[in-house]
């Protein structure tokens, strides 16, 4: 790692830190603020990554913007909120529709890239937590460690992270680990 560029944990939102709503077994981002509940330990485990001399910075899709689903206002809120609550560096929104086509939407890596440069970010020193295909993808085209976090939605996760943890909590434990040398594989992968 350069010694002027910083490591970075880059962490999904819905499903990572704040509780996604299940329809069907598909995971949704929250589209009211009263439904926007963050996870238990979620602000320690942030806290814990800040403290270890991490950049935190939250990367989230949210095509509700874009397809008219949820006002732009709400989604600022919501992510206000998670600010207030945890020592995040960024949080960084893709506002796009599914089909845009733009470099920002995950599983693209734009949002990890743009983070980079702004903040100085040794990619190659930097982890992605996400509970999504997509996450994973987005993190390996940034030359990131992945972590995924697993969830009872039925997504099939065809990418293969470097480790997979039940928790934001487990994963940052893991990281932890994992930057200080003493873990180098997934136990449970």
């Amino acid at each position: 790692m350069s010694a002027a560029l910083r490591p970075a944990v880059f962490l999904d939102r819905d499903g990572v830190i704040n509780r996604s709503l299940v329809v069907d077994g598909k995971p949704y981002a929250p589209r009211r603020l009263k439904d926007f509940r963050l996870l238990p330990r979620a602000a320690v485990a942030v806290r814990m990554l800040k403290d270890a001399g991490f950049v935190v910075v939250v990367v989230t899709n949210q095509p509700d913007i874009g397809n008219g689903l949820v006002d732009p206002t709400v989604v600022e809120a919501m992510n206000a909120r998670l600010g207030q609550s945890m020592p995040v560096d960024e949080i960084k929104v893709c506002p796009h529709r599914q089909n845009e086509g733009c470099t920002c939407r995950k599983p693209r890596s734009g949002m990890l890239l743009e983070a980079a440069t702004q903040h100085g970010i040794d990619l190659s020193a930097s982890y992605m937590v996400g509970d999504r295909n997509g996450d994973i993808l987005a993190g390996q085209g940034a030359g990131c460690y992945t972590l995924l976090v697993r969830r009872a939605h039925l997504e099939v996760v065809t990418a293969r992270p470097d480790w997979r943890v039940r928790s934001l909590s487990e994963a940052v434990r893991v990281i932890l680990k994992h930057k200080k040398g003493n873990e180098t594989a997934c136990p449970r992968c």
